[in-house]
This record gives C-alpha cells, structure tokens and sequence, in this order.
C-alpha cells in the first residue's frame, strides 16, 4: 500500500503470545482504525529453505510516517520470530521517497525474487525487484536490486501514476512466462493489471487487465492464487495448476479485504468470477473486523496456503510517539475454499496450539435464559477458547432479511447482545460487567433446512476511555440444520488488546481491538459463556487454555 501517515518500529510489530503486542497499560496501544494515520502491510511471505520469512512496513526512525522501508522477521515455526535488519531500503532513485507493499515469488530456479512498489523522485508508483545477494545465507539477511529497477513504469491509456501499486505473488501462465498483477486505477476504474515476464526482470503489460471492476476505483494489496474446492491443502502457484481449481482475486478496498472466487480462463489470461456481484457491498470479506492489506503465500513445508493480515491502532500519533509503535499483526491463518467454491474458510494455523498451557474443559453444560457461566482457572488476557453451541429450539427464530447484507454492522447494533436470541462469549470483562467485549451470534430463519447465523463482535462497552473507536462488527453464515444439525462453533483467541475470533469452523472471522481499563485497574479481567436468549442452549463442549508468550523479534 501506499499511504501518507505513520508505521510502527520492527520491534513492535510481533510480540505478546502470538502476533500482538504484550498491553499492560491500555493506554500503549489503541484500537481498530476509522483512520489512515497508522500502517503497517505484511510484504512477501514465504517458506524457502526451512525459514519462514515476513517482511512488513516499517519506519526504523519512529512510529510515525516517513523514511518507509521493508523490515525482516524470521522464524522456523509460525510462532518464534528472530528480528534481522531491514531487507529492503531507500537506496535508488526507484525507491528513494519510499519501499511500498509487495510480493514474494519463489522461481523456477529455486532463487526467491521480491517485487515490490517503490516512490521515485517525482513520486509515481513504480515496481522494483530484488534478488538475495548470498544463497547460502539460510536467513536471506541482504537483497540487492539490479539496474533495471525500476522494472515496470505507470505507462498506459488511462493509469493513475499515484495509484499503480502492490504487485501480487507470480504465477506461472500457460505459456510458461510469469505473470503479476498490479493494483491500478485506470479511467476511474479499479484494475488489476497484467504484466508477464519470462526471467522476472523484463516485463510487458498485457493488452488486457486480469480483472477489472467499475464497481471502486483503486484496488490496494491485491492476491491472487488457486484452491481445490473442499481441500484445506493449498496450490503452489510456481507450477502447474490441476484441473478442477478454482481461483481468488483478493482485494482491499473500503477499509477491508474483499475476494471474489472464480476460474483462471487460460485461453484468455483472465480472471473470470462466477458470480459478479455489482455492489462491493456484498462482495465477500476476508475478515469482517479490523483487518486489512492480508497476503498470503504458498507453504511448501505443510502443503498449505497461509494468509496474513495486518490490524491498527485508534489512538492519537501523540500516544503511538509515546509507546514507540503502532499497528499490529493478525495471526498467521491456513487459508482454503469450501467444497462448494463459493467462500473461503479459515482457521488459526496449527502451530499457535503449541503455545496453549493450562486447560480447563466443559461438557453437558445449559444455558437458560440469562445465563452467564464464567471460564475461571485460566489466564483471561492471553487465551484460547473453543465452545460448541448447540440450540434446543430453533423453530422460532425471527426471518433473516436480505438488505441486512449491505449494513451487517448496524444490524449489530441494532440487534444487541442484549436483545432477544442472542448467545456466546465474553471476554476482557471487567468484575461489574461495566466493561465487556461480547462475540455472539443470532440465528434467523432462511428456509425449512438452513438459516443464517449472524455473528458479531461488539465493542461497544469494550473500554471506559471515551476516545476510542467502538464498533459492532459482524458477518453472516448460512447454517444448513441437515448437514450441521443446530451446532453453532466459536474459537476465540484473546491476547490482551486483541479479540480474534472464528465462527462457523472460519466461515466468518472478525478481527477486534479493545482497551478495557480493567486491564490495569483490577489487574485482570473474567470471561464468560452467556444465553440471552428465550430458549435453552447446550454447551456439549468448552474448552479453553491459557496462552503462553513466544519468543518473537528477538536477536
């Protein structure tokens, strides 16, 4: 991305238990974003040689905006991180206002290649690439940049130079040349333009973009990679795509990541929706809460496709100054597309359990009407929680709305954790209940076998300091009672400021910030399953452990 306000210090970036930042004062970090003034963009992961490697954003100067370069994290397991020195720098009149987002490609020679949008010295946006200086390198500490950089120029009928940005992962084409895609605007219209290369320095534009859209003008961060319908292994876009895959365009736009699924149409060198939804309202969302300018990467290690996404902060700059950072990232999820193609779902990846300590486990519960069961004996500031929801009565649920899909936050709202129906976890909770987070959902009926489960994470009573952004966020997922009979899951990570959570086994993920002053008042917070409902609903199952802290950016 390309953005006019301020990043956070390497140091900062990945910390706490998993990826976030270890609060003890609330007033060192903030919350979700309704703001530029704070970024940070996950740049180029990959796996190559038994090291995972992320690059990020990064201003080495301070936690404001300026002197914009690519930091390097690396790790062995998804969890561990050894901070190294920035792998990417202002150096060339290609790059000299500033290293943007970019991508990370693995080539048919087993070297790594990152391109990546540089500020040139009349600031247009121009693509770059980098190659490791030291192969035997098994951390890949130094990148050098030929003299070709920069190796793609904003030329062309109608492209915006100040919004030509974010070169995706290549993939190999059907003619055996690579191919990327740049996120553009071109005539007022969002683009992802199509450019193909056969050795990842020399590229020419194609006549036609991978995909267009009069829907938004500018695309940020897009993604693009290909999944077996109903398989949670993942495609490594270097090779040879099988038959039967199905492709994602992902795109951040309107403070959010939105995809679309469809085919990669060889023929025409073309992403091909299956659906064309005109109203970017209803485009489907990677995540539904704080999260945004994701990337993801093909992990050759586990067969898997891993995304990242990256949250930010609501404080002011003069409180990001004073604790020396801002923004954070989310965790490293396993990314794959449903049996039917038409949404993808995901889930934690499998290494964050490493780090789950005590336990605590419920089964056989009920929660009548008003219940709250509180979840004692663990550390409610760094958790992981599982609940299964199972309803006794469904009969009477209220009929789902179909407009409610182009607002799903002001029926949030509306509806209310409080109101008639709704049922799940809180969390961060203060001893009065004064201060809360609740992640809950509401089932409304679709048809005689499926229904539609609202899920929501409302923050609304998350923090007594009244300068904080509290939204309700919130997402919809069908429930289809034949296959799924009236069981509702819930997987909630808690890590102090941050609440991620995953409905539906990952059909919704909602990505939260809070700050309750209980955090340094009372030295603690309570966490609670809880039924607002009419109805009585089972728990057959609860189960949740505390979180230990990872070594994260140490070196």
């Amino acid at each position: 991305m390309f953005w006019t306000q301020g990043l956070c210090p390497i140091k900062f970036l990945i910390s706490s238990f998993i990826l976030f930042p270890s609060l003890k004062n609330p007033n060192e970090s903030g919350t979700v974003s309704n703001n530029d003034s704070k970024k940070k963009d996950p740049n180029g992961p990959m796996y190559y040689n038994g090291i995972y490697h992320q690059f990020y954003q990064y201003n080495p100067n301070g936690s404001l905006w300026g002197n914009i370069v690519w930091a390097h994290s690396v790790s062995t397991d998804l969890v561990n991180w050894i901070r190294l020195a920035p792998a990417i720098e202002r150096t060339t009149p290609s790059d000299i206002n500033g290293c943007w987002t970019g991508s990370a490609t693995i080539l048919k020679s087993g070297r790594p290649a990152i391109i990546y949008t540089g500020a040139d010295t009349e600031k247009r946006q121009v693509q770059n690439v980098a190659f490791p200086k030291n192969l035997s390198d098994p951390y890949l500490r130094e990148w050098v940049k030929p003299h070709d950089n920069p190796v793609i120029q904003p030329v062309g009928r109608g492209l915006n130079p100040g919004q030509f940005r974010d070169p995706t992962t290549g993939w190999i084409g059907p003619d055996g040349l690579w191919r990327i895609a740049v996120g553009a605007e071109v005539d007022g219209h969002s683009a992802a333009l199509l450019y193909e290369s056969e050795d990842f320095v020399r590229w020419d534009r194609v006549d036609h973009p991978l995909y267009s859209s009069n829907a938004s003008a500018m695309w940020e961060c897009p993604d693009f990679f290909a999944a077996m319908p109903g398989e949670n292994s993942g495609l490594d876009m270097s090779a040879a795509v099988p038959d039967g895959a199905k492709h994602v365009l992902k795109m951040s736009l309107d403070g959010s990541d939105k995809y679309m699924v469809g085919v990669y149409d060889l023929k025409g060198d073309a992403f091909v929706p299956d659906t064309v939804i005109e109203d970017r309202r209803l485009w489907s969302r990677i995540d539904y809460g704080n999260y945004y300018a994701s990337k993801s990467f093909f992990d050759s290690k586990k067969g898997r496709r891993v995304i990242w996404g990256w949250t930010n902060e609501t404080d002011s700059s003069s409180d990001d100054v004073a604790k020396g950072w801002a923004g954070i990232h989310a965790i490293p999820r396993t990314i794959w597309l449903d049996k039917d193609s038409k949404q993808l779902l995901q889930w934690p990846v499998e290494e964050i359990e490493s780090l789950r300590g005590k336990q605590v486990r419920h089964q056989g519960l009920e929660l009548r009407k008003g219940d709250l069961f509180e979840i004692k004996e663990i550390d409610t500031l760094q958790a992981d929680v599982e609940i299964d929801f199972e309803l006794t009565s469904i009969g009477s649920a209220d009929p789902f709305d179909p407009s409610w899909l182009l607002d799903i936050e002001k029926q949030c709202r509306e509806a209310g954790a409080s109101a008639h129906g709704p049922f799940g976890l809180v969390v961060l909770a203060s001893e009065s209940m004064e201060e809360h987070t609740s992640v809950h959902f509401r089932v409304y009926y679709r048809s005689q076998e499926k229904h539609m489960v609202l899920m929501c994470a409302d923050l609304r009573k998350s923090s007594l300091r009244p300068e904080l952004y509290t939204p309700a966020y919130g997402g919809f997922f069908e429930l289809d009672l034949e296959k799924e009979k009236t069981v509702v899951s819930l997987r909630t990570l808690i890590d102090r400021s941050a609440v991620e959570s995953f409905g539906g086994g990952g059909r919704v993920c909602i990505m939260a910030r809070v700050y309750p002053a209980a955090l340094v008042d009372d030295g603690g917070t309570r966490m609670y399953a809880f039924n607002n409902g009419t109805s009585t609903v089972r728990v057959p199952r609860l189960e949740a452990w505390s979180m230990r802290r990872a070594q994260v950016n140490k070196g």
